[in-house]
């Protein structure tokens, strides 16, 4: 797997908003434009092998050796009710560090191709839209206008929600969550 760029990692009490214009890492998936918060994001990697684990949720792509550390890939597209995510010549793996209760995880996140990173004022910020996006608007943090277009801010903590992601495919199969009767 070659490294292609690394970023600056968030700590849990620097991912606050500021009051100045904000930074994201923009990226594209399936004809979107999507942005990520540059302090969530660890690094940028090539798509490499991939270690598909049996019986996960479909937007669980697998696991990569990231120096030692297994770290779980997640298919965005898959997440967002879409079809897993093809793999061509800038499909990359965004590293995302996920703050837990007991530190940090890295996560994973396959996406068609890594764009550029920018300042979005937060003048330019509006709030998610009520219906209309292909992505659920829980996963949006908002919208940000950058040269008469919108780009999508995701909510990393609420997209890479490894408990949500488990739940759902459970209840693809017939599962009831804890407390459920059937």
């Amino acid at each position: 797997m070659e490294h292609v760029s690394h970023l600056p990692a968030a700590s849990a009490s620097s991912a606050g908003k500021a009051a100045g214009p904000c930074q994201y890492l923009t990226f594209s998936l399936e004809g979107q434009i999507f942005g990520i918060g540059i302090l969530h994001v660890k690094e940028i990697i090539e798509y490499g092998s991939l270690t598909e684990i049996p019986m996960m949720p479909p937007s669980i792509r697998g696991v990569i050796n990231l120096r030692g550390a297994v770290v779980p890939v997640i298919d965005l597209a898959a997440r967002f009710g879409g079809e897993p995510t093809g793999v061509g010549r800038r499909t990359c793996i965004i590293i995302i560090e996920q703050p837990e209760e007991d530190g940090c995880r890295d996560m994973g996140v396959v996406v068609d191709a890594v764009n550029e990173v920018i300042d979005i004022p937060l003048s330019d910020m509006t709030p998610p839209p009520g219906f209309g996006a292909r992505v659920r608007t829980d996963f949006i943090d908002g919208m940000g206008r950058v040269g008469g277009r919108f780009i999508i801010i995701l909510n990393v903590p609420r997209v890479l929600s490894v408990e949500e992601m488990a739940l759902l495919d459970g209840l693809g199969q017939g599962a009831l969550p804890e407390g459920g009767r059937s």
